[in-house]
């Protein structure tokens, strides 16, 4: 079965490799994955996970020119896109409930289960992170995913964010576990 991503997800790294249009991508991009990068994106629709890790890794390597520092930045201000796309996610001072209903709501962005809260209290979350990618992929989307995270925190009033790693899979670990941890609202 073909794992997808849905169209508001998607449109983002079609934006940014359109912002860029001096760059060359044919080294990490397919030639048919160029024809998603041209046409036009519905974000209602549902787009292939394998284009999107292309366009992740390319994403990665030619605008961010490998530096990790700047996925997990992009992580954080997408915090903010998609609490503007997605109506009633953000509980004002409740970051428990925010994520709870990211939970929810996670579900419309993906077709699979690539987060999954293992742990939740008042003031931290355990998540494990399993989009089914290449080490690089899955190491530059679980860093996009902390920032993001860490932003949906600070969103819903949570102060102090502390986000790590308890286990990396692109390290050997059997799973990648985030932790993320704040003071109260």
């Amino acid at each position: 079965m073909t794992r997808r991503v849905k169209g508001v997800l998607f449109l983002d790294y079609v934006r940014m490799l359109r912002a860029h249009p001096d760059r060359s991508w044919v080294r990490f991009l397919q030639r048919d994955d160029l024809a998603f990068v041209e046409r036009k994106v519905d974000p209602e629709a549902w787009y292939p996970m394998d284009v999107f890790e292309r366009l992740g890794v390319a994403i990665l390597q030619v605008v961010a020119g490998g530096d990790l520092g700047m996925v997990h930045q992009w992580g954080r201000i997408s915090a903010v896109h998609v609490t503007t796309a997605v109506d009633e996610l953000i509980v004002p001072d409740d970051p428990r409930e925010s994520l709870m209903r990211f939970q929810v709501f996670r579900r419309g962005f993906f077709d699979f289960e690539p987060l999954t809260i293992l742990q939740i209290t008042d003031t931290s979350v355990e998540l494990e992170i399993a989009y089914g990618m290449s080490d690089l992929a899955e190491q530059a989307a679980s860093i996009q995913t902390m920032g993001f995270f860490e932003g949906l925190v600070e969103l819903a009033g949570g102060t102090g964010v502390q986000a790590t790693f308890a286990h990396s899979r692109w390290r050997g670990a059997p799973r990648t576990v985030l932790r993320v941890a704040w003071s109260d609202a």
